[in-house]
């Protein structure tokens, strides 16, 4: 076994820990060079490609005793829910794309949140005021913000489907890692500095992810026996413990009254969420989004996630053009300006399709596509934002009339996780789960040791009748996960995703450039510098692209502004992972090097 490590710890030294929610000193005698920290694993058998290593030697175990690839990223999925909690866990949300090797069908679930029933259009108006409140930290540290949660659901679903295993049977890893603990990281500790003010608003979370005041230390062992115990309950009673039963209520009730602190200076508007909107959730069976670029078959979320048409929209345009004869600035030229043209069609039409009429089959049309390619000038980049094609007349002809332009901000924040798995029958599994922004609501479960989600903040602020993301009862916001699985001649190629919000998008359409046509390998494509497009004045671009290429991109008239936002002290953008499928049988498991500290990627018998 190729073993990737930033977290492990020695079981003896776990035994010793017992503290709920503490953070304890690590043993004397852990020693870091027992430990190999690989961000590409090469071999045989299987593969999984993780953010963290706990959660991918999870999935290899099951993998190694036997389990497929939905078993194991479900299994992945629940101990990233220990050791990655304000990225992930059981008070949020996802899609969950699979690939049956015995049916050769790719199939997904649409695990994404749903707003209350009582939700009001005008839920994110502070009534005192008649002004929208605050995005940060006001409405995104709310009650309001909480959506039903669907990852639980997703679980239970996907082993249904595809599994061999039991929830129960997956969630023993996980349940171990929350009991025994796990070294906290400098990623961890300052992502709970990051969330400092928004935790010390709740006894229940500055309890668990405060103690003493204070982050945990880096080194130190951090437990979460609430979590665990949480995680037992599911194990015995399945998902109805979650969405019926006391738990039920203590969410609700949770979102309702959040418990503040006596001394927090926030105003955590209360949510509308009740125990009768959690039995009444479901994770949905939906057939993929699908376009073909250079003779591969990519397959991904289609609404109410935006990530597979906006993607697939993109390629179709890009596939008018021959990018690999293209020097690289040309190349990526083409790769932000079509990324600008998808966004702008994503704003105008997407939206939860329980809801809103939205023209799935026109946007991933590759016919629409190359209408839409007509806007891109080789040389010169267009003044943004650009208006959005006309999905009810279009041939494919140059030149074509734009639609009328859509009024949309983005708010979707860049927190959120992925996993990517494939088992030695050839099943795949990509998986892309999040509560929204770092740290979520920020609002932990009294005694059950998650956080709940803050997702409804991706719908749009103010009510606009004619916004398709727009608030309504019972409807998911719309997303830009895109999990992503690609077949060629009809057997998996490659399989990938990322966290990063709006530019999750342009993340995985950027690798998938850089591997397709740029002629990089999986590990070089996901390694190297981001840029994201998403239909706005300047680009975003992390520093490295903006040192190699801001002098060719002016050129073009692209304007490159560098990375990092309001919640986090990172200039990152997406922490990708990914597996590409060898001839042969091989298979090679890629993860980042550096961003979000490195991920890990492992096989389960290493090419030698």
């Amino acid at each position: 076994m190729t073993c990737v490590t930033r977290r492990l710890v020695s079981v003896t030294a776990a035994l010793a820990l017992s503290v709920t929610g503490a953070a304890v000193a690590g043993p004397a005698h852990a020693d870091p060079r027992e430990t190999v920290k690989e961000a590409t694993a090469t071999g045989y058998g299987g593969a999984v490609s993780t953010v963290d290593p706990e959660a991918s030697a999870a999935a290899l175990d099951v993998l190694r005793k036997g389990g497929n690839a939905a078993d194991a990223a479900v299994a992945a999925a629940a101990t990233l829910g220990v050791t990655e909690p304000y990225s992930a866990g059981i008070g949020g949300g996802g899609y969950f794309v699979f690939y049956d090797a015995e049916t050769g069908k790719v199939g997904t679930i649409d695990g994404r949140e749903t707003a209350p029933a009582k939700m009001p259009n005008d839920a994110f108006i502070n009534k005192a005021t008649g002004q929208p409140y605050r995005f940060t930290p006001d409405l995104v540290t709310s009650g309001v913000s909480v959506g039903v949660p669907g990852t639980p659901a997703t679980w239970e679903r996907a082993l249904d489907r595809w599994g061999s295993l039991s929830l129960g049977e997956a969630l023993k890893p996980a349940i171990k890692v929350a009991t025994r603990g796990f070294v906290v990281d400098q990623t961890f500790r300052q992502q709970t500095l990051d969330n400092k003010s928004r935790f010390a608003a709740f006894t229940s979370t500055s309890s668990l992810f405060l103690p003493g005041g204070d982050a945990p230390a880096v080194g130190s062992v951090f437990q979460n026996h609430d979590l665990a115990a949480t995680y037992r309950l599911l194990a015995r009673e399945g998902t109805d413990a979650f969405y019926g039963g006391p738990l039920a209520g203590e969410i609700a009730s949770t979102v309702q009254a959040p418990p503040k602190t006596a001394g927090t200076d926030l105003p955590v508007p209360a949510g509308y969420l009740t125990a009768k909107d959690l039995a009444g959730y479901r994770a949905l069976d939906q057939a993929p989004s699908h376009v073909e670029y250079r003779g591969l078959d990519v397959y991904g979320m289609a609404p109410s996630s935006s990530g597979g048409t906006t993607t697939g929209e993109a390629l179709n345009i890009l596939d008018t053009f021959n990018l690999a004869d293209m020097s690289r600035p040309g190349a990526l030229h083409h790769y932000l300006e079509a990324s600008a043209l998808a966004f702008a069609d994503r704003g105008k039409y997407v939206g939860d399709p329980a809801f809103v009429d939205v023209p799935t089959e026109a946007l991933t049309d590759p016919l629409f596509g190359k209408e839409r390619a007509c806007q891109i000038d080789p040389a010169r980049a267009a003044a943004k934002p650009v208006l959005p094609g006309d999905v009810s007349s279009y041939d494919g002809v140059c030149p074509a009339a734009p639609a009328a332009a859509a009024d949309e901000k983005d708010t979707e924040n860049i927190s959120t996780t992925n996993l990517t798995v494939a088992d030695k029958w050839g099943n795949v599994a990509e998986y892309t789960l999040t509560i929204e922004q770092t740290g979520g609501s920020g609002i932990v479960v009294p005694g059950r040791g998650f956080l709940l989600n803050n997702e409804l903040t991706d719908f749009s602020t103010v009510y606009d009748a004619s916004d398709p993301n727009r608030i309504q009862p019972g409807k998911r916001p719309r997303s830009s996960m895109a999990p992503t699985i690609i077949l060629k001649e009809g057997k998996p190629f490659l399989a990938l995703g990322s966290p990063g919000g709006s530019t999750i998008i342009t993340t995985v359409l950027q690798t998938i450039l850089n591997r397709v046509d740029l002629g990089m390998d999986i590990s070089e494509a996901i390694a190297a510098p981001r840029a994201s497009q998403r239909n706005t004045a300047a680009v975003t671009a992390e520093p490295a692209f903006i040192d190699e290429f801001e002098e060719y991109l002016t050129g073009y008239g692209h304007k490159l502004n560098p990375s990092g936002d309001a919640f986090t002290s990172a200039a990152e953008i997406g922490a990708a992972t990914a597996i590409e499928f060898l001839p042969g049988g091989g298979m090679t498991a890629a993860a980042e090097p550096v961003r979000r500290g490195g991920g890990s990627a492992m096989v389960l018998t290493p090419s030698r």
